[in-house]
């Protein structure tokens, strides 16, 4: 699924330099690399603030508290005086596990068949029902990479006065949007983690920005919600050993601030890149006559899921809003674990993100939640698959994976 050395390689002797420096410095805890890494993704996200942290799941727990989103007394009480916050059962678990931690009750709604992310329709139904009155925020999640639909959710927003939208954006790290609006005024796209009120990313080494072991990111326009985060991350500290409340040990490693400070040069070309991979793969797929397009009738009807994936494998769909990233390339494919077995035999990466939607999870089964009650969640579970993508991959060893599997379906 991926080669970490091919990216490393290139820039071993940056990253090693890096992190002799901080090591020559013996300034290992919120040191100059973390200070330059917040102002810089600061100003590569288009926001005021930009908070490091120890992990993605822990930015998604600071974002929320920091907003003032839940209670850290409530645990897993999901009585009708707790916060909840509404999100996707398509996601991985920090999406839900964050929203509990923050002492709040995770409501989901349905997905986008085409996206996989969070569709604003059911959200608003869930608003409009008695039993949202004590939803204080909405947890869109950048699947994939491909920001969510974003006008729908600020339409939203404006409807339910003082309804907070908070971006998992972990996998989205220099994805855009460009709303109906800016389009019509000829304003250019705005960056993943610009669009909420806050927003959290991971740079887990897998992400398509990725440090050498975990490391996260809250972005926010908001001098209230930086100061909290910033406290939060510190066991509640404003003053050295002076705790206004109970926070958390979570602060970015600056070791791992030296490292991503290196690859932050690099983004923007990577993602271009794996963009380009990924319409190499839709060129593959079609000329071996494997893909299934979205009917243009579905532009209209975003809850219609009309494309099955009997017809052959169905391709990733982008928004004409939005300008992906390509954290993975997901396709809809017929038999999905038999196609998976082939192409593991065949020594062919791939993955499932992700086999168990998070309503399902044995964890929460506290939620009271049952199969069927998300089928749009429930199908892509068990249909998606992600193929290898990554920015250095070469154009024979795509060949490869498509003739792979164009075997499997001979």
């Amino acid at each position: 699924m991926l080669d970490f050395s091919r990216q490393f390689a290139p820039l071993r002797g940056e990253i090693l330099a890096a992190i002799a420096r901080v090591c020559d410095s013996q300034h290992f805890i919120l040191g100059p690399q973390v200070a330059f890494f917040e102002a810089a993704t600061a100003t590569a996200c288009a926001v005021r603030f930009a908070i490091g942290c120890a992990s993605g799941t822990d930015a998604l727990w600071l974002a929320l508290a920091a907003a003032g989103i839940g209670d850290s007394s409530a645990g897993t009480r999901s009585d009708n005086q707790t916060d909840a916050v509404v999100t996707t059962p398509f996601s991985f678990f920090a999406t839900a596990s964050s929203i509990l931690r923050a002492g709040a009750r995770p409501l989901f709604a349905d997905i986008d068949p085409r996206t996989f992310n969070l569709s604003p329709e059911p959200v608003a139904e869930i608003l409009d029902d008695p039993a949202g009155k004590n939803v204080k925020a909405i947890l869109p999640v950048h699947l994939y990479g491909q920001c969510a639909d974003w006008d729908g959710f600020v339409e939203l927003q404006r409807d339910h006065p003082g309804l907070l939208l908070i971006e998992d954006a972990a996998q989205a790290f220099g994805a855009t949007w460009t709303s109906s609006s800016q389009t019509s005024s000829n304003q250019p796209a705005r960056p993943a983690g610009s669009l909420g009120d806050a927003a959290a990313f991971s740079f887990y080494p897998t992400k398509n920005l990725a440090a050498m072991g975990d490391a996260g990111l809250v972005t926010t326009s908001s001098a209230e919600i930086d100061r909290r985060a910033r406290s939060l991350r510190a066991h509640g500290m404003t003053r050295r050993y002076f705790h206004d409340e109970v926070g958390w040990n979570s602060r970015l490693d600056e070791l791992q601030a030296a490292v991503l400070n290196v690859k932050l040069r690099h983004v923007a070309e990577w993602n271009q890149q794996r963009r380009d991979r990924a319409a190499r793969y839709n060129q593959l797929f079609r000329e071996a006559n494997l893909a299934v397009e979205w009917p243009a009738a579905i532009e209209t009807t975003p809850a219609c899921n009309a494309v099955s994936t009997q017809d052959g494998i169905v391709l990733p769909y982008t928004d004409p809003r939005a300008t992906p990233v390509f954290h993975q390339y997901v396709i809809r494919a017929p038999r999905r674990n038999d196609l998976r077995d082939h192409l593991t035999a065949q020594q062919i990466g791939s993955e499932i993100y992700y086999p168990v939607p998070i309503h399902l999870q044995a964890a929460l089964r506290e939620l009271g939640h049952k199969p069927g009650d998300f089928p749009h969640a429930e199908r892509a579970a068990a249909e998606v698959l992600a193929l290898p993508l990554y920015p250095e991959l070469r154009d024979d060893e795509q060949q490869t994976v498509v003739a792979a599997i164009r075997a499997f379906y001979a």
